[in-house]
């Protein structure tokens, strides 16, 4: 195991680090909302933000884990430090000399996949890092690695917000100008926050509404739902044979197609529908208010302009359609629709089933 060489700022760094006090302090929720969002993008099982002290790594914030801190000389994020400017990656450990025989990787939490971006602050100090760990070899898309750098720069815009209101607190007289840079912090903040919550309820790929998105609309559809003429309508539905098209034409082609299908969905949900991708190879469209004729209409065109565009490589789709009933739950439009694309799927594909 190789201990991480100490930076050369680090007299600067630690002591920028204790100024802010922020070691050993209560859990915060702005904090533990950041680790559970990169988590949730990069896939992984734990997520920490970490400080490296003088002789210890100490947690602000954990998922996935117990431990609150860990002995700095077995820590990974004290070697991330050590480049404060990139993103660290260590694709499997157990084939990296630096960590192939540390005990987080030997025993627990069984280390085997770990990704840390410096949390920098404004004085150019890396005082530790946003990571996630997997117990699995893998790596990261370029869009996650994106999210994870965007992510700890969220983490430092918190601890600059901690440091401003601990200096604030010896100027309460001048309370007016102690509101309004508060206030203007918490504003910059807050469309930090907005820009974060969209990127979670969007697709990378696509551009299109995630699952999470989708469910909320058609939950909202749902609520506002009133005479039986027009009603909210869900439409399932998957490209047939991807992974054969994937592996027959490559990932490249496979993922051009998906946005070509994703592109014809945005361009045919009109003012008020919600296109999403929610899986690999599935889409959603929900039409908050129309008719079960007009919806079949559009489903017929859709699946004749997919197999247009694709007709080089032969791709298709397979539809389900589901109208809300009254007193139906989102969930079981949701399963009705589901049934329907499962049974379009076994009538032969490149079909529209109509749940009934």
């Amino acid at each position: 195991m190789r201990t991480a060489p100490i930076p050369a700022n680090e007299d600067r760094r630690v002591g920028e680090l204790h100024d802010l006090g922020i070691l050993d302090t209560e859990p915060e929720r702005d904090y533990d909302d950041l680790v559970r969002i990169a988590s949730s993008i990069c896939g992984t099982p734990i997520g920490l933000v970490s400080f490296i002290d003088r002789d210890r790594q100490w947690f602000k914030a954990r998922l996935g884990i117990d431990a609150v801190e860990t002995p700095r000389d077995v820590s990974f994020c004290a070697h991330a430090i050590n480049d404060p400017s990139n993103l660290m990656l260590v694709p499997d450990a157990t084939l990296d000399p630096r960590f192939s025989d540390n005990p987080h990787v030997t025993g627990e939490p069984h280390v085997r996949f770990y990704a840390g971006a410096p949390l920098l602050t404004s004085s150019g100090n890396a005082l530790g890092t946003l990571c996630v760990i997997d117990h699995q070899p893998r790596t990261l898309e370029p869009f996650q690695r994106e999210a994870l750098l965007a992510l700890a720069r969220q983490v430092a815009v918190l601890l600059e917000l901690r440091r401003t209101a601990r200096r604030l607190h010896h100027q309460l007289v001048e309370r007016e100008w102690y509101e309004a840079r508060l206030k203007l912090q918490q504003q910059e903040l807050e469309r930090a926050n907005a820009d974060l919550a969209e990127q979670t309820r969007t697709d990378p790929l696509t551009g299109l509404a995630n699952r999470r998105a989708l469910e909320a609309g058609l939950a909202t559809a749902i609520a506002a739902a009133g005479g039986a003429d027009k009603v909210p309508v869900l439409l399932r539905l998957a490209v047939d044979e991807f992974k054969s098209l994937n592996e027959l034409h490559g990932h490249a082609e496979g993922d051009r197609a998906l946005v070509a299908v994703a592109q014809l969905l945005q361009t045919n949900r009109g003012a008020s529908g919600v296109a999403a991708r929610v899986g690999g190879d599935e889409f959603a469209l929900l039409w908050p208010a129309t008719s079960a004729i007009s919806a079949e209409f559009q489903c017929e065109y859709l699946r004749e302009a997919v197999a247009t565009e694709l007709g080089v490589i032969g791709g298709t789709i397979s539809i389900g359609i589901a109208g809300w009933r009254a007193g139906e739950t989102p969930e079981a439009l949701w399963s009705r629709a589901e049934a329907a694309l499962q049974s379009a799927k076994g009538r032969g594909r490149n079909q529209l089933e109509v749940a009934r």
